[in-house]
């Protein structure tokens, strides 16, 4: 996988990333094909010892359904969101606060735009500072551990 941009962090940041951000999210940018980069976040959650709950196909949506809401603009190629839960994780950010339920699960996207082809998108959501942060460093770590970076 050819690293394009190491990005994502807008508050603290990990330590394989500068800081560039993007609304809401932490993402890094990649040179590849989407499918090789899903296999790699697929296989970066499974090698944490997690388990997929679900895969959305949300480009696959969006363009199944864009006739139906009177759109011609194609927003995607491809973009697939990864959700999944870590029961060390959860039960540590919950056991601090259980309203910390409502982050759960956690998602990984990945996303390629007709305007950039071969360049995949790949991030996850920004959480409240505290004790989100673990949340926060175990999405990162996979993260790295599927584009490759430097932890």
């Amino acid at each position: 996988m050819k690293q394009l941009i190491t990005a994502g962090l807008a508050a603290g940041a990990l330590a394989f990333g500068s800081s560039v951000w993007a609304g809401d999210a932490h993402t890094w940018e990649v040179e590849d094909n989407f499918e090789n980069v899903g296999f790699a976040i697929e296989n970066a959650i499974i090698g944490a010892g997690l388990v997929i709950d679900s895969t959305s196909h949300t480009g696959e949506m969006l363009e199944r359904t864009r006739p139906a809401t009177g759109s011609d603009k194609v927003i995607f190629t491809q973009a697939d969101i990864y959700s999944f839960c870590s029961a060390t994780v959860s039960r540590a950010v919950m056991e601090i606060n259980p309203a910390n339920v409502q982050f759960c699960p956690y998602n990984v996207f990945l996303y390629e735009t007709p305007d950039r082809p071969g360049i995949i998108t790949v991030g996850f959501r920004d959480y409240p500072e505290g004790e989100m942060d673990q949340v926060e460093e175990l999405l990162g770590g996979i993260v790295a551990d599927a584009l490759m970076l430097e932890e």
